[in-house]
């Protein structure tokens, strides 16, 4: 498997294999870049259908990782990790106390969160056998699922954008199409609904649609009809890639503003939305509320006091950053999703 030469390698400062006859653990670690300082990034489980895909995923998304902490202005940075495997394994318990000993083999280079195909409850797990663990909840302690704060976040990215391109104070009458209804995907669509947006949304899962209508009043569409809503915003709020050279054709929105990681398949199709004249809100600036939350919690371990307001304050600061995208992609005739990328890189290249 070539790695060096990956597609997705970008001077990746460590990447690391694991695994454990015993649990059955099959697990890459990857730190993209440690500048702003240790290395924070949730820990995804996925049946993933090779060796590859699993590493192709490892290192697209611990590179994002940097890039999402130098915009949310946390002092932390890029890393991810993923496990190879169904999330209902019986073994689970056991797995995540071996990969509890994997991220302390890194004596703090590297934090771990939940992610896809994890929980809170997982992370209790590994925390009873390692110092670096975030996003926890038990003995009425910790932030707990950093979730809701992540839509909060796509929330107030969303007004942002809808201010910029609609030229809208407020969403209410608005049309918007919300792909998965996870954990944020779910959180997203209340804060919507209250907010008087017509919601038309979609999963996998029919149980989690049905939810949506009943509780939001939202209209039913096909996982694959999502393409072809006609609203005023695509929120993707599931897996990665959904921004490719077939959907673009069939958008039908002004704005793309979800919590997703890694929604376009390519780079160069933030220059295709740009030329469709789709506004795109980057997903690792209007996604970035559930780092911020585990952050917090990971720097008042020392028992300094967790302000919820702290958390919330700052997690409104994306709407400031968007803004701040969206006027230098347009100041220098470039996509928003190149201008987040200039602006990281600007941070967290920079020399100290």
């Amino acid at each position: 498997m070539p790695f060096f030469t990956h597609s997705q390698f970008d001077n990746h400062e460590q990447v690391s294999f694991f695994s454990c006859p015993v649990t059955g653990l099959r697990a890459i670690v990857a730190i993209h870049n440690s500048n702003l300082g240790p290395a924070l990034g949730g820990c995804r489980m996925w049946p993933y259908k090779n060796d590859e895909e699993a590493l192709y995923d490892v290192l697209r998304l611990s590179k994002g990782m940097t890039y999402k902490a130098a915009l949310a202005d946390v002092p932390l940075g890029g890393g991810k990790s993923v496990i190879i495997g169904h999330s209902k394994t019986q073994q689970r318990a056991d797995m995540m106390r071996s990969m509890a000993k994997c991220v302390q083999s890194f004596k703090g280079n590297y934090i771990v969160a939940e992610d896809v195909g994890t929980s809170v409850e997982d992370m209790n797990i590994m925390s009873e056998s390692c110092d670096y663990v975030t996003g926890l909840f038990h003995d009425n302690k910790g932030s707990g699922d950093p979730s809701p704060t992540t839509a909060y976040g796509v929330f107030i990215g969303i007004k942002a954008a809808v201010k910029h391109r609609l030229h809208r104070e407020e969403l209410r009458g608005l049309k918007v199409s919300v792909q998965g209804l996870g954990h944020v995907g779910y959180h997203l669509c209340k804060l919507l609904h209250d907010q008087g947006v017509h919601l038309y949304v979609t999963d996998k899962d029919n149980h989690k649609i049905e939810q949506a209508v009943e509780n939001f009043g939202a209209i039913a569409v096909d996982p694959d009809a999502i393409y072809d809503a006609e609203t005023d915003v695509f929120a993707p709020c599931a897996l990665g890639a959904v921004i490719n050279d077939k959907t673009i054709q069939r958008l039908k929105v002004s704005i793309i503003a979800g919590a997703a990681n890694n929604q376009l398949k390519e780079a160069y199709h933030g220059v295709l939305l740009s030329d469709a004249n789709i506004l795109y809100a980057p997903d690792y600036v209007i996604n970035a509320g559930g780092l911020i939350r585990v952050y917090y919690e990971y720097a008042t371990r020392d028992g300094t006091p967790f302000s919820e307001n702290h958390v919330l304050k700052h997690t409104e600061k994306i709407a400031e950053k968007l803004a701040l995208v969206f006027s230098y992609a347009e100041k220098h005739q470039i996509a928003t999703a190149s201008a987040a990328d200039l602006l990281a890189e600007e941070v967290f290249n920079k020399q100290p």
